[in-house]
């Protein structure tokens, strides 16, 4: 493989989960610092409830911030859960979009309150919306090998769900391993079943490093022909409804890994190292404003 792309979700994914509230300001010029870098495809946050996840309460100010000096070559991304959230995504300009369901009963009944079949019954005017806006939409499958109430997931249960989302017009399926419990064989034996059902080109991987298997993982998806990975800049972040799932992998991780392997990431590492640091210093001045003066 001569080339990956990167999905960089730090905005969204990587912020939710803060205890802090990061200021509007600050996530705008993160977002800026990334597309710096030479980062293509960006998250930049979620239009849902602000009493479900008070740290993105801000999606309009933020999404609007960032349109408005937006870069042509660089897609912008949007969590939208439901109909609601999509018209208010759109509202704000954005015109690629993502839904979120999960491989677990348990987990999704946690996360969003419905079962699987009551997250595709909510996905369906989603994606009817978007056709009819010409936007993309984009599809998170969460604890597709491990969940933190039900244990391992057969892979076939998340073959299925992604199957679902594909053939209700979702355009990338992004598996999730929401607890960072997977091992490269595990990812192979769910990848080879998938790929059978959904072309490779249509499949992305976001993994979490919790158990610090994330980089094997990658090498595993690498060697069975996915090129698309999300990742978030200095590992922030993770789902602040599965247990002890804290640690996205780090972009600059992927980028080096990528880099090893002689494959282009068109990704400034430089600029990325440096993004990073500036990032973890606002993280610790907004949890600790002491640190400012």
């Amino acid at each position: 493989m001569k080339k990956v792309r990167i999905v960089e979700v730090g905005p969204r994914d990587g912020l939710q989960n803060q205890k802090a509230l990061i200021d509007a300001g600050d996530k705008i010029a993160l977002i800026q610092k990334l597309e710096e870098t030479g980062l293509k495809d960006i998250e930049i946050t979620s239009f849902v409830s602000p009493k479900a996840i008070p740290q993105l309460a801000d999606s309009v100010e933020v999404a609007r911030g960032v349109l408005t000096i937006a870069r042509p070559d660089v897609t912008y991304w949007a969590l939208t859960p439901n109909l609601k959230g999509f018209e208010n995504a759109l509202a704000a300009g954005i015109r690629h979009v993502a839904v979120f369901t999960a491989a677990s009963e348990t987990f999704n009944r946690n996360n969003i309150n419905k079962s699987i079949a009551e997250s595709f019954e909510a996905f369906k005017p989603v994606i009817a919306a978007a056709r009819q806006n010409g936007c993309v939409v984009r599809g998170y499958v969460s604890t597709a090998f491990w969940c933190p109430y039900e244990g391992k997931i057969d892979p076939q249960k998340t073959v299925d769900v992604t199957r679902t989302l594909y053939e209700m017009g979702v355009s990338e399926l992004s598996i999730g391993d929401t607890i960072g419990k997977a091992t490269p064989e595990e990812v192979r034996q769910l990848l080879q079943p998938l790929a059978s059902v959904i072309p490779i080109k249509h499949i992305a991987m976001h993994f979490h490093d919790t158990y610090g298997h994330a980089l094997e993982n990658i090498k595993a998806s690498l060697a069975l022909g996915v090129s698309v990975y999300d990742s978030s800049v200095a590992g922030v972040g993770g789902c602040p409804y599965a247990p002890g799932a804290s640690g996205n992998v780090a972009t600059e991780a992927v980028v080096r890994l990528m880099n090893s392997l002689g494959i282009d990431t068109g990704v400034d590492l430089a600029k990325l190292e440096t993004t990073g640091r500036w990032l973890q210093d606002v993280l610790l001045k907004t949890s600790n404003p002491a640190a400012a003066g």
